[in-house]
């Protein structure tokens, strides 16, 4: 799967994402990720980017044109026919979770624009995305953090990239589901023991106090979550 990073600060993103976990998959050519600096692509001798907007207002906005000839360059060197999916990180859009990770992990390229200051001139974004993401209701000061995280989860999902096939499937968010608390060595940690459920091998009941302890902790902690899993459970009896 290839990511591209339409940005004003490559070296944030690539830094942030070639490490750990996804840095190995992009050495195995499970995934790929570049980052590609929008002011190489302005037509201004200072490589300035932005402007004021028409009609006032606070703040400087991206303009179109490096934008949109950016894109155009990733374009130009995807092998196929068909418009990659262009991913806009905004307060405004949809508010990414699990599902929309899996959905998009099926794509073989994803673009993804960051925007800064006041935001883009509404113009190329009319001209080139496909998909408005939000990662959740606050504002941060560009869009590198929020398609960071979304590549992150994304990449998750693709196969190969865990070295556990079940693991993206069994962690936080499954079947509506948190992840049950998990414990590791010593048995016993400031005067707190592991459960006895999980020193008896008995796989059948250990199971069964995972699927316990998710649902109680999700009606506890995402009550939200716990009304999806209660309505799925009532959907499939």
């Amino acid at each position: 799967m290839n990511f591209h990073i339409l940005t004003l600060f490559p070296e944030m993103v690539l830094n942030g994402l070639n490490t750990s976990i996804i840095g190995r998959a992009c050495e195995k050519g499970l995934l790929s990720i570049e980052a590609i600096n929008i002011r190489d692509f302005t037509k201004d001798k200072h490589k300035k980017v932005d402007d004021y907007p028409y009609g006032g207002g606070a703040g400087m906005l991206m303009q179109a044109q490096p934008i949109y000839d950016a894109y155009l360059d990733v374009v130009s060197r995807i092998p196929t026919r068909q418009r990659p999916r262009v991913i806009y990180v905004t307060p405004q859009g949809s508010v990414f979770h699990q599902d929309m990770a899996k959905s998009l992990a099926n794509e073989q390229d994803l673009i993804f624009l960051c925007g800064h200051y006041e935001g883009v001139d509404e113009r190329v974004l009319e001209e080139i995305v496909t998909d408005y993401v939000s990662i959740g209701d606050y504002v941060l000061t560009g869009g590198e953090l929020p398609a960071m995280v979304m590549i992150d989860a994304i990449s998750r999902m693709v196969p190969g990239v865990l070295s556990n096939e079940d693991s993206g499937e069994t962690e936080s968010f499954h079947d509506h589901l948190l992840e049950y608390p998990q414990y590791s060595r010593p048995e016993e940690w400031h005067e707190k023991k592991v459960p006895e459920v999980l020193l008896s091998g008995h796989h059948a009941n250990i199971e069964k106090w995972r699927l316990e302890k998710s649902i109680e902790r999700t009606k506890e902690r995402r009550p939200d979550l716990y009304e999806k899993y209660r309505k799925s459970l009532e959907e499939n009896q």
